[in-house]
Parts: structure tokens; C-alpha cells; sequence
């Protein structure tokens, strides 16, 4: 299982001939590889993998999806999740 969180591309840029952006995760700006999204331009929302743009998605889509990580984050304040007890007997 993979995770990619959706970001909006803010600049467009080419480094050393390969297509390159500046991604904005809600105030957090990290350079991200566009090269598989060729259609994508600024102001777009594209799904990001470890620094690679790998989908291009609608603003509505995408802010669903910021919403939830939101209500993950703020579910996880109330209730932290603790940590599976360790055996303490002989394995």
C-alpha cells in the first residue's frame, strides 16, 4: 500500500531536462518530480508519492482528502495511539 497526499502546484520549473514543481501541502512547500503528469500545470492538485507527482486531481477531490487527513489528526490528539505492550516472559 502506497500513500499520496494531493498538493497544488505552485511553480513550474525544468532542472537539468527534467519537468519539476514546487508542490504546496497546505503551507509546507517541497520540490516534486512532474515528469509522469505532463498535463499538470500551476494552481492544479497532483497526488504526490515520495517526492513523485503521480495523478493529477480536481481542487474538490483533493480538499476532501486534506479534510480527512484534518479529522485523522484531530481523532489522534483526543485518543493517542499507545503502544503494544512487550512480553516480558521468555520468547
Amino acid at each position: 500500500m502506497c500513500l499520496a497526499i494531493p498538493g497544488r502546484i505552485a511553480s513550474i520549473h525544468d532542472e537539468r531536462g527534467m519537468r519539476m514543481g514546487r508542490v504546496d501541502f497546505g503551507g509546507v512547500v517541497k520540490e516534486v518530480c512532474l515528469a509522469y503528469v505532463p498535463e499538470a500545470g500551476v494552481g492544479d492538485y497532483a497526488l504526490v508519492h515520495v517526492g513523485f507527482a503521480i495523478a493529477t486531481v480536481d481542487e474538490t477531490e483533493a480538499r476532501k482528502t486534506l479534510a480527512t487527513f484534518d479529522e485523522i489528526r484531530e481523532i489522534e490528539a483526543e485518543q493517542p495511539i499507545s503502544p503494544p505492550p512487550t512480553s516480558s516472559g521468555p520468547a
